[in-house]
């Protein structure tokens, strides 16, 4: 499982011309699942991304979590971040997972957030998006739960 989270000072996601998400501060997070991940992997990524302490305190250090500062979470799925490049120029998706089965990971992520997180946005699974964003330092992190202890 791979999350890209961006610390956004607000974020929305258009499909069609709509506005179907959209948050203020926090993180916008796009979500890729692979074909092996389970709802264990989902739970270590999920504690791992709530508990990330990388907004600003008071004396300008990284040092404070999504809690601390009341944020807002932005989740988007995005098969794409399994793209395999190591041959040809047209990427492979085969390690992505399959449609039913992300789907139905990426609703469990989506409710285990709002288990703990007051405002929990969400992209439309398997539409055409469009994400839009003001990304707050930049700060951007990959976390792939191939890295997680």
């Amino acid at each position: 499982m791979r999350f890209v989270i961006q610390v956004v000072e607000n974020s929305k996601v258009d499909v069609n011309g709509k506005t179907v998400g959209s948050i203020g501060k926090g993180f916008m997070v796009l979500i890729g699942i692979n074909q092996t991940d389970t709802k264990e992997i989902a739970d270590k990524m999920i504690k791992k991304l709530l508990g990330l302490r990388i907004f600003k305190d008071e004396n300008d250090k990284t040092n404070l979590s999504l809690e601390n500062v009341g944020g807002q979470l932005l989740l988007i799925s995005q098969f794409t971040l399994y793209a395999d490049c190591r041959k040809g120029n047209r990427p492979s998706f085969i390690n992505a997972g399959g449609p039913e089965m992300a789907n139905e990971l990426y609703e469990y992520i989506i409710a285990k957030c709002k288990e703990t997180v007051p405002v929990v946005e969400t992209g439309i699974f398997g539409a055409e998006m469009k994400v839009s964003l003001v990304n707050d330092g930049p700060f951007t992190i990959l976390l792939d739960s191939d890295d997680l202890a």
